[in-house]
């Protein structure tokens, strides 16, 4: 385990059920050893219907946890009105504090491109409709996720889960106001465009996340992650920032609690 933060922070993106978390017990291992290194709260986001249900569900168990629902966008050749229902239902719970993730992946070859433009564009107006903040995911896509959200205006908050892309394109998603969330890669040390955008984000639209159980941060690279592991990042970015651990911590819960409306 890490030295515990100086500032405690929030994991903006994990996945406690892929993490093996079945009940409240097991999340509840899970966040106390997360608080132990300084990480008070979890965002658990949802990739299928039934990672959905179980979130929304998990975040009345644990204090600690909030949940975002959606449909990922490699889940999506088979999007219909079954499933958008049950999202609706979900997302009106109160700890459900966004929708994602949702987006544009072109690395797998799960679902069409045509499939998952549509289910992105309901994503984005259930955002809209439900006042909640819409959490992307972006693989391989920047140029069609920007264009798809001009086409459709963006929700009020949009949040770049695991940001992936360079210095140019941080840029244009600062501008638009987006926020962007840094998971382990941005460690990694041959992530270079990566952590020359991560130097450039002002701290009001800057988070920090895991995305565990995958893309632990270095030194642990490979292995299975989990919500503590965000302190390995946090520190790492306070470095490639120049910026005093303390500040950056205080900054990104700041942003987290704006962003998600944290009631803590």
């Amino acid at each position: 385990m890490p030295e515990a933060l100086p500032v405690p922070v929030v994991d903006a993106h994990t996945h406690l059920d892929a993490c093996g978390a079945a009940d409240a017990a097991d999340v509840a291992v899970l966040l106390d050893r997360a608080n132990a290194a300084g990480v008070s709260h979890v965002i658990t986001v949802a990739d299928d219907l039934e990672a959905a249900r179980w979130a929304a569900e998990a975040s009345t168990w644990d204090s600690r946890v909030y949940a975002a629902v959606a449909v990922h966008p490699t889940r999506t050749a088979a999007f219909g009105d079954a499933e958008k229902a049950e999202l609706e239902r979900l997302a009106a719970y109160d700890r459900v504090v966004a929708i994602g993730e949702t987006g544009l992946d072109y690395y797998w070859d799960y679902s069409p491109p045509a499939a998952q433009h549509e289910a992105f564009r309901w994503h984005i107006d259930l955002s809209k409709r439900v006042g909640k903040p819409l959490m992307i995911h972006d693989r391989d896509a920047h140029e069609d996720v920007l264009k798809i959200l001009d086409a459709e205006g963006a929700p009020s908050t949009v949040v770049f889960h695991c940001f992936s892309g360079d210095a140019d394109f941080a840029r244009r998603c600062v501008d638009a106001g987006y926020v962007l969330s840094f998971a382990g890669p941005v460690t990694f040390k041959n992530s270079r465009a990566l952590r020359e955008a991560a130097v450039l984000v002002p701290q009001d639209q800057l988070l920090v996340e895991t995305d565990a159980p995958f893309l632990t941060p270095h030194p642990f690279r490979g292995r299975p992650n989990e919500p503590y592991c965000v302190n390995y990042t946090v520190r790492d970015l306070a470095t490639l920032r120049g910026e005093d651990l303390s500040e950056l911590c205080s900054a990104v819960t700041r942003t987290a609690q704006r962003v998600f409306g944290l009631g803590y």
